[in-house]
């Protein structure tokens, strides 16, 4: 309830103003806000829904669009039609982020729905050098949703706001609580979270090349169970994996280097770098389709890898 005459009063702040990008969350309470963005010239970048293919969409209004496209590219149907990916490498500077909150204090501190994509967001913003420690985070909401909140109860990979944008006023918090300073490894992530969220995988190998120390909350757990063998499904065929939209900049060391990574380590590998292209070669089917989930949304020299079982399968 009036969430679309709230955003309107990013029009009144001068860092909405001065903004070139605008990333703002996809839920339908700031469909004006999206809308507002795109009527002032200005990029918007909107995470894709759970993070499942990527990080950003870039909303691309077709030239000439009328206020009602506009109206449209805002929608979640919009986001469909008139987007492009941004990825990893995508070189997005963001100058505002616009999130969403269930609840939020007058100091700035936040609640989400508590699955906590807006700060895996941010932080994985922070991970590419996209956000900078003083770019202002705005959160529109209802005044009802303006509460206190008891400090014990933020982490640090809690984000805070800068400015809350209710019906009837601007607050600015003033905050001084640090946000966070990119992805805490150890403390949020789980192999499952790394499934879930592909581009979680490139971003984690990307900072253990850079030396950062990228252990995983249950990677200590996953080494015990690591030594039990796997149950052999059917005859150990070998089974043969395609890797494709190998970018020419990439070396067959750093795919190696990756597959060592994530723990997919092939029989056999057979390079065709002049065709963008490898193939694996698996012990057994199983082998070769946990290879295949572990490797998706793997990105390297800037490309999102295609990786599948092979289509023609030799004995």
């Amino acid at each position: 309830q009036g969430a679309s005459h709230a955003a309107t009063r990013l029009l009144g702040l001068q860092e909405f103003k001065a903004a070139n990008t605008v990333k703002i969350n996809p839920d339908a309470p700031q469909k004006n806000a999206r809308f507002l963005t795109l009527e002032a010239r200005k990029t918007l970048l909107v995470p894709t829904p759970r993070l499942r293919t990527g990080l950003f969409n870039r909303i691309v209004p077709p030239s000439g669009a009328t206020k009602e496209i506009l109206r449209i590219c805002a929608t979640s149907q919009g986001i469909k039609e008139y987007s492009v990916p941004v990825g990893l490498d995508g070189k997005a500077r963001v100058d505002l982020v616009v999130v969403g909150s269930v609840a939020v204090s007058e100091k700035g501190w936040r609640i989400g729905k508590g699955e906590g994509y807006a700060d895996m967001e941010y932080a994985m913003m922070v991970s590419m050098g996209a956000v900078q420690a003083d770019t202002p985070v705005i959160t529109i909401v209802h005044d009802c949703q303006v509460v206190d909140i008891a400090e014990e109860l933020l982490d640090d990979h809690d984000l805070t706001v800068d400015y809350i944008l209710t019906p009837t006023r601007t607050i600015k918090t003033n905050c001084k609580r640090p946000k966070p300073q990119g992805i805490i490894w150890h403390k949020a992530n789980s192999y499952e979270m790394l499934e879930k969220i592909p581009i979680l995988k490139s971003l984690r190998y990307r900072e253990k090349q850079t030396g950062k120390e990228v252990a995983l909350q249950d990677e200590h757990s996953d080494l015990a169970n690591a030594n039990t063998p796997a149950v052999l499904e059917g005859s150990g065929m070998i089974t043969t994996v395609y890797v494709g939209n190998i970018p020419p900049s990439v070396r067959v060391s750093e795919l190696k280097c990756a597959l060592r990574e994530f723990h997919a380590t092939p029989l056999r590998l057979n390079w065709q770098g002049a065709q963008h292209r490898a193939f694996l070669d698996y012990k057994d089917k199983a082998t070769a389709e946990s290879a295949v989930s572990s490797l998706k949304g793997l990105s390297l020299g800037g490309n999102t890898l295609r990786v599948e079982l092979a289509k023609n399968q030799r004995n």
